[in-house]
């Protein structure tokens, strides 16, 4: 009995340990795509597969292999609460990264419809003069310029808030469609840059909030064998699930989306495409980046939930506090 014991403790710690490798090596190595898509497509630098085709890019490979380090340190350095306390942790950055949205798109949609307004009542001339009011009417100017330095300040934000919810993201959507019906039918006045608000919280409510529904499991399952399912089975399915049709399509998503300069995600980021109302959002280029921003959340917390399936396959007893608190609960 002892030396049967002895053979399962190592074998079941060598599984956590392939879980957590595999689920914080898809977490780096999506950042480092990230990065890699900037060295490339912003700097002009060769990618990793530069290496192999003798062209360069020896950065891109560096990047990843640090991706594979920190993969592996944090591997080695398991959370005190088993499998998913490191599901916490993931979860922790897909937190940050949707309470990071939230401000991005709160902000910047708050900006650029002021300055919108003012370009449509003819003031910004007299506020900032001729020569910057034209700037400003350029998604090119006001992209860098403008949306940038807001992006960032959100990145700031999102790190000392916990508390922010999607739910106020709902609300003013809400508030913004009233005001287009109450400006249309009883003011007679309506301009494209407040419904181009609407269109761009409501596409950032949709896709942003897809993580805590999932983390939640707030999703319709739509089944006939799930619900008669066991623990351990359930576990494996909604594992595998994560990694074969989750993860498969947010790689799809993201590789397609930057794969060249003329491609779905990044060619919009890059030019800071615009649409074609002159006093509309100079934000088009934005709803591009969210594909890219939905695809890496989702990642993040597929990666996380393949930690969860793990623990509840491996019947790790539920902790009675996390030593990592789920932060996308609280920025749902």
């Amino acid at each position: 009995m002892t030396t049967a014991t002895a053979t399962i403790g190592p074998a079941r710690d060598a599984t956590a340990f392939v879980l957590r490798l595999f689920a914080w090596g898809i977490v780096f190595v999506t950042f480092a795509f990230l990065v890699e898509n900037y060295l490339i497509h912003w700097l002009g630098m060769p990618g990793a597969r530069g290496v192999f085709t003798g062209t360069g890019g020896y950065l891109a490979a560096g990047v990843y292999g640090l991706a594979g380090v920190l993969a592996l340190a944090a591997a080695r350095n398991p959370s005190p609460d088993g499998l998913r306390g490191d599901s916490a942790r993931i979860t922790a950055v897909a937190g940050y990264i949707a309470r990071a949205a939230f401000w991005i798109v709160l902000l910047v949609g708050i900006a650029d419809s002021v300055i919108s307004f003012l370009r449509v009542e003819d003031l910004l001339n007299g506020l900032v003069g001729p020569d910057l009011a034209t700037s400003l009417g350029l998604a090119q100017w006001r992209g860098p310029y403008v949306h940038m330095p807001l992006a960032a300040l959100a990145l700031v934000i999102a790190f000392f808030t916990r508390g922010v919810s999607f739910v106020w993201l709902s609300l003013l959507v809400v508030v913004v469609q009233l005001i287009v019906v109450i400006g249309r039918f009883v003011f007679s006045y309506e301009q494209a840059f407040i419904a181009d608000l609407v269109r761009m919280w409501y596409a950032a409510l949709f896709l942003f909030s897809s993580a805590y529904t999932l983390v939640e499991e707030g999703h319709v399952r739509v089944d006939v064998f799930y619900a008669s399912m066991g623990t351990r089975t359930k576990a494996l399915v909604n594992g595998i699930g994560a990694v074969v049709l989750g993860m498969s399509l947010m790689w799809v998503i993201l590789v397609l989306g930057t794969a060249t300069r003329a491609s779905p995600i990044i060619g919009p980021f890059i030019s800071y495409e615009q649409g074609q109302q002159t006093y509309g959002l100079a934000t088009k280029y934005w709803m591009a980046a969210y594909l890219a921003i939905y695809a890496v959340l989702m990642m993040v917390q597929f990666a996380a939930m393949v930690l969860k399936s793990g623990a509840d396959w491996r019947e790790e007893p539920e902790p009675t506090t996390l030593s990592a608190t789920p932060a996308t609960a609280k920025a749902d």
